[in-house]
């Protein structure tokens, strides 16, 4: 996130506790403890949790706003961005508990407000150029239409990969992910199209790296 500091420090170690086990059961203490640093020191540099939970946020959505703009700005064929953008998306989400996706909405409200912008505006928007992409290359249906198609694909996204609905489900939000990109996917390509996406599938269940399968 950041160069080798306290600061760094504090906001990496706060991340692997906040993502873990939510907001609400984490305690700055803790969070001083297991870095062997003052309470003074994190303090200094985050006056409160909430202060210190916006920090990981809007490095963590700077992070995946330059992977997503790398992979699909690049000139790879669609089936190949596609591929790559679930790993990259895969493993993010792999990071966040329900615990934690559950308290932000229930106490930042105001952050999940700009997370569900964040993911609007600057990822979702990314992958609808993709899907026009994808059309005018011949990989989507001729019966398709790709502005259709994304507005349905993010709103079952926006809509499973809420907190009060996960909370019910016995899958995570990372098996969601997967579940609806292969759904829509392999019935919006044409057959080629298909059968090509499925040589370059991905495993996103390995809990140490994603591979190719």
């Amino acid at each position: 996130m950041l160069e080798n500091s306290d600061e760094a420090r504090i906001m990496e170690a706060a991340a692997d506790r906040f993502m873990e086990a939510g907001l609400y059961k984490v305690t700055m203490d803790e969070i001083a403890s297991d870095l062997r640093m003052s309470k003074k020191t994190v303090y200094k540099y985050f006056p409160t949790k909430e202060v210190l939970l916006k920090a990981i946020v809007h490095a963590f959505m700077k992070k995946i706003e330059g992977e997503v703009q790398g992979i699909t700005s690049s000139d790879r064929p669609f089936e190949e961005k596609l591929t790559i953008l679930l790993m990259v998306m895969g493993k993010n989400i792999r990071k966040i508990s329900r615990p934690f996706m559950a308290d932000v909405q229930r106490f930042a409200p105001g952050l999940w407000k700009e997370i569900d912008t964040f993911r609007r505006e600057r990822v979702f928007s990314k992958i609808q150029q993709m899907f026009r992409q994808a059309k005018k290359e011949g990989v989507f249906r001729e019966d398709l239409d790709p502005d259709l198609f994304y507005l349905v694909l993010i709103t079952a996204m926006q809509g499973i990969m809420n907190p009060q609905v996960l909370s019910q489900q016995s899958f995570s939000a990372e098996e969601a992910f997967k579940g609806i990109f292969r759904i829509f996917y392999e019935g919006a390509l044409t057959d080629e199209a298909r059968k090509r996406f499925k040589r370059k599938n991905i495993n996103l269940s390995s809990n140490d790296s994603l591979r190719y399968i």
